[in-house]
């Protein structure tokens, strides 16, 4: 086995173990939050909050995550 293919096998198999593994019972148990009652700024769709929750969401290697719109037609991903 290479180099590269031991790197490639090494971060898929950290990407399945952080997607699978992330419902498990390893992580600690949450405490209960109260519900959070919406304000009217909420629910302007031209509000900034609005625009958050359509990201794209995609998370490069380093932990960043894709700036975009969710369901952007570009190939590449902005990271910030």
């Amino acid at each position: 086995m290479s180099k590269e293919a031991a790197l490639r096998a090494m971060r898929e198999a950290r990407y399945l173990e952080r997607t699978a593994g992330s419902a498990t019972a390893s992580t600690p148990a949450r405490r209960a939050v109260r519900p959070v009652t919406p304000s009217t700024r909420d629910l302007d769709p031209a509000a900034p909050a609005a625009t958050a929750e359509a990201l794209c969401g995609h998370r490069s290697m380093n932990g960043r995550t894709c700036t975009r719109e969710q369901g952007h037609a570009a190939k590449n991903h902005r990271y910030s």
